[in-house]
């Protein structure tokens, strides 16, 4: 995925991060001190610098939307497969909440968080599948989101085909006996 997100990045010529910035007095509120903008509230706790912020992103979907993803296609049925559908369900629904009424994660032009994030959406397929859930139902502003970035020219060039990928899921899981 990282080599994905590199080539996107890169392909994207009119790249531009766009910080989200949140009301003076708010963000004065949780970073009193160095009153550094912008700053992400996550659990009532500020996360300062936007490097930071992005870091903590992309960490969050590889922990949450990768690794949760991954047992939903390569775990078969049983509790594990449920916690999984739960918290990748929750993943979507939290970055759904931080999407708001933004077009992308970066406001108006693809940001750190878009680049990051949509490698994964060519899983999605696969996801719904054999994680017996429907995105598009359950998380309809993240699904509009993932359609507004594969109109982009060089995201829909830079990333793989979803039906290839669902395709070497279907064969991967014949190989290992799954299901």
């Amino acid at each position: 995925m990282h080599f994905i997100t590199a080539k996107l990045f890169f392909k994207s010529n009119k790249f531009v991060l766009q910080q989200r910035l949140h009301e003076l007095s708010s963000q004065n509120q949780m970073n009193p001190i160095h009153k550094k903008i912008p700053v992400l509230i996550h659990n009532g706790k500020p996360i300062c610098e936007s490097l930071i912020a992005v870091q903590f992103w992309v960490d969050f979907i590889d922990k949450k939307v990768y690794e949760n993803g991954r047992n939903l296609v390569w775990t078969k049925n049983g509790e594990e497969k449920e916690a999984a559908k739960k918290e990748f369900i929750e993943a979507l629904k939290l970055l759904e909440q931080e999407l708001g009424d933004k077009t992308y994660f970066g406001g108006e032009k693809l940001g750190y968080v878009d680049v990051a994030l949509i490698p994964f959406y060519t899983w999605f397929k696969g996801y719904e599948t054999f994680g017996n859930i429907n995105i598009e139902k359950e998380c309809p502003k993240f699904t509009g989101w993932a359609k507004r970035c594969i109109e982009i020219e060089s995201v829909s060039k830079s990333i793989p085909d979803q039906d290839k990928v669902y395709q070497f899921i279907v064969e991967v899981r014949k190989k290992r006996g799954i299901e």
